[in-house]
């Protein structure tokens, strides 16, 4: 057999160009593909959900691959350790209620789980505005990372969700666009971003998964987004309440699915 390289063009162009076509009205679009963001839609694809991750970077994982200072292992607690081995992740015991994972492990089952439920992920995609229809968040307005950081002028293109979550981490990308750009009030007790605080790996383990919710009509926020939001400290290398937080998301967002 002899390879045709403009057939492997056109196979590429095709395919991804349905793809995301497909892409343009889903149920569910989720801005940042780390922990937090891909159980999220992990959950949502496995129930039935058409959902969307929309990541930046070239790699899915946010910080999960770095582990602590570069050192490649995570630390979660009791309540997230049967989170990741339903993902199919190897556990260990370290210390009573401490379990460490490889990151790497992690990293990449977690997105192959998550595609394989039927979750779709478009790296090098950036979220560079919101769609706001009466008041609420209704989809996304994206645009090449490339594109953001050779600061071209290019024009985007629009897709439409029933709910957005924000997944972007300590950033908190998609609630500052609202909060400058909308006019929407925040559902915060400042009506704006509060911000995290200081390291505190324990309350902010709870409050990761407390302040995962909805911050403003049609958008949630989730994993370290969400104490960035609401307010709390950071947590650290363990990555316990970034997966909770994830699949809190999708439990809330499916009983307003389905309602």
């Amino acid at each position: 057999m002899t390879l045709d390289e403009i057939k492997i063009s056109k196979a590429i162009i095709e395919t991804y160009s349905k793809k995301l076509i497909d892409a343009l009205d889903v149920d569910v679009a989720v801005v940042g593909a780390g922990p937090a963001g891909m159980c999220c839609a992990y959950k949502l694809a496995r129930a039935g959900k058409n959902a969307v991750i929309f990541e930046r970077k070239l790699s899915a994982g946010g910080g999960m691959w770095g582990g602590g200072i570069m050192f490649n292992e995570i630390v979660v607690q009791d309540a997230a350790k049967a989170l990741l081995e339903e993902f199919g992740v190897t556990t260990r015991p370290y210390e009573k209620g401490y379990y460490l994972a490889d990151s790497v492990e992690a990293v990449a089952t977690l997105c192959s789980k998550t595609v394989k439920a039927g979750a779709r992920i478009f790296n090098l995609m950036s979220a560079e505005d919101v769609m706001v229809r009466e008041g609420r968040v209704a989809g996304l307005v994206l645009n090449w990372s490339a594109v953001q950081i050779a600061g071209l002028h290019v024009d985007p293109i629009t897709m439409r969700a029933r709910y957005v979550v924000d997944a972007t981490g300590h950033a908190a990308e998609i609630v500052h666009i609202v909060e400058r750009k909308s006019g929407i009030k925040l559902n915060t007790k400042t009506g704006k971003s509060v911000g995290e605080g200081s390291m505190w790996a324990d309350l902010a383990e709870e409050t990761t998964v407390k302040n995962s919710r909805e911050v403003c009509p049609g958008l949630y926020v989730a994993g370290m987004c969400a104490n960035a939001s609401f307010g709390g400290p950071r947590m650290g290398p363990i990555f316990g309440g970034m997966l909770l937080s994830g699949e809190k998301i999708a439990q809330d967002i499916l009983k307003k699915l389905r309602s």
